[in-house]
């Protein structure tokens, strides 16, 4: 969950209050210098245009969560309940999903945009993802197996896994036993990284460390559930319009006539 504890009028922790998250696209991995000339790995986030889809009310589902889609679909490639669930947002299809549960004062409008601004250089986030499949792996790769003896007393199996059994009793293999199989394309959460910038105008955001997934795959990115949420941080969510207002310069004041009103 992406939250914080808020402090009650008695001192003691209080209510829990959970802000949304977002979706961006992973474009790879590059790297950063500090003023101090180190250089720090990071990876680089695209958050395409992620908008608010859907709304769930305590009233109507029982929770308080929001939807949102990241991206841009072509219409042929959507299901006909898919078009009509981004029509009644009124907003274009998307190329992915996903819900965040949020407190109730955290709720957005529908159709609303959530930027890179979301988050602040310096905060700590979990990132989920799906990891890059191996396909059908050995032992000694999916399970980091030693294999068998290379030389004496081995033919041609110098990779098994070796025995999986046991002996007449219970004369099955117990499920769960490490064998060979299928290994990546998994969920995956990386918790406590880093945010080392924010790129609002082009929509990056440039992550510390490694995350889970191959290059064009979607990210979810989140406020980190173990460290607590910057106090400066946007409160519900990092908006297009508000970034556009807190940008946007003053208006001067009209001057009044110095001729004064005619006779």
């Amino acid at each position: 969950m992406d939250h914080r504890v808020e402090p009650g009028d008695d001192g003691f922790p209080g209510r829990v209050v959970m802000r949304t998250g977002l979706l961006a696209q992973k474009l790879g991995m590059t790297r950063v210098f500090t003023e101090e000339g180190n250089h720090i790995p990071v990876t680089v986030l695209k958050v395409d245009n992620c908008q608010v889809v859907a709304v769930r009310t305590q009233e109507t589902d029982g929770y308080t969560a929001v939807q949102l889609g990241v991206g841009s679909a072509k219409t042929k490639n959507v299901s006909k309940p898919q078009r009509g669930h981004f029509a009644k947002a009124k907003v274009e299809p998307k190329s992915r999903l996903a819900e965040f549960r949020v407190s109730e004062d955290a709720l957005l409008e529908v159709g609303a945009e959530v930027t890179a601004a979301h988050f602040l250089p310096g905060q700590y986030v979990d990132v989920v993802g799906v990891s890059i499949g191996k396909g059908f792996a050995g032992a000694m790769k999916r399970h980091n197996f030693s294999g068998l003896r290379a030389s004496h007393g081995v033919s041609v199996s110098h990779r098994s896994h070796g025995s999986t059994g046991n002996r007449q009793d219970p004369g099955r293999t117990f499920p769960g036993k490490k064998m060979a199989g299928h290994y990546g394309h998994e969920r995956v959460t990386t918790q406590n990284l880093k945010v080392v910038a924010a790129d609002d105008e082009k929509g990056l955001l440039l992550v510390s460390g490694a995350i889970p997934g191959p290059r064009g795959g979607y990210i979810i990115v989140k406020d980190a559930s173990k460290r607590a949420r910057p106090k400066d941080a946007p409160y519900p969510a990092g908006l297009r319009k508000a970034a556009a207002e807190a940008a946007a310069p003053a208006a001067p004041e009209a001057a009044p006539d110095a001729a004064g009103p005619a006779a």
